[in-house]
């Protein structure tokens, strides 16, 4: 099968899984999404104080060979096991749940143009260029809400290591984009110009 390969990347806060999140409900079930976040290293031998105090923001915290394994197995029509990782004890967390290749593949994260063997497989690259300053409101807010932490721990991680990774890597790969969407990813504009598109690409390659 031919799998349209999408990566979206961006800033932490960027909007990018409400970006893949949009375009996947348009697609619907021809369409699925992945997030890099899923493939964080795992350290079991470090106390859970030590694994908090990782840098999770700097390239060499995922798994990019596992993740480029995953990829590859679903371009290939072969299933993968899902891949998950629990934010509150910053340990793997994998399922034996199957996903199954399907026309699109979406993959988001802060890194996922890092790795240039996964970024020649993409037949669309996404960066999302927002404001930091609106991103860390958006951090500060899915960070509570979603993985229980407290302001005073996301601003220290913010400081230390979000804005520096953000400086030295993050923002650097605009440069490997074929599209910068501006605004977030509430964009409806870009996501029915990105639907048109890859439906028409969909048809094209049938």
């Amino acid at each position: 099968m031919r799998l349209l390969f999408i990566g979206i990347c961006g800033a932490s806060g960027s909007g990018k899984s409400t970006l893949a999140e949009s375009l996947r409900a348009r697609l619907g079930d021809r369409c699925f999404v992945l997030q890099q976040d899923a493939y964080y290293l795992d350290h079991p031998d470090l106390s859970p104080d030590e694994r908090r105090l990782l840098n999770y923001d700097e390239p060499g915290i995922f798994d990019h060979d596992l993740l480029l394994s995953d990829i590859t197995t679903l371009m290939n029509g072969q299933p993968i096991t899902r891949k998950q990782y629990d934010f509150t004890l910053h340990r793997r967390a994998d399922s034996t749940e199957l996903i199954r290749p399907r026309d699109v593949l979406i993959l988001e994260g802060i890194h996922c143009f890092y790795d240039e063997r996964l970024r020649d497989q993409m037949y669309l690259k996404l960066y999302m260029k927002v404001d930091p300053d609106i991103c860390l409101l958006r951090r500060i807010e899915r960070d509570i809400k979603e993985r229980g932490r407290e302001i005073d721990g996301i601003a220290r991680q913010y400081i230390t290591t979000v804005r520096p990774m953000y400086e030295q890597y993050i923002k650097g790969y605009i440069s490997h984009a074929d599209v910068i969407v501006a605004g977030g990813g509430k964009n409806a504009r870009i996501v029915d110009i990105l639907f048109g598109y890859v439906q028409s690409e969909l048809n094209r390659l049938a």
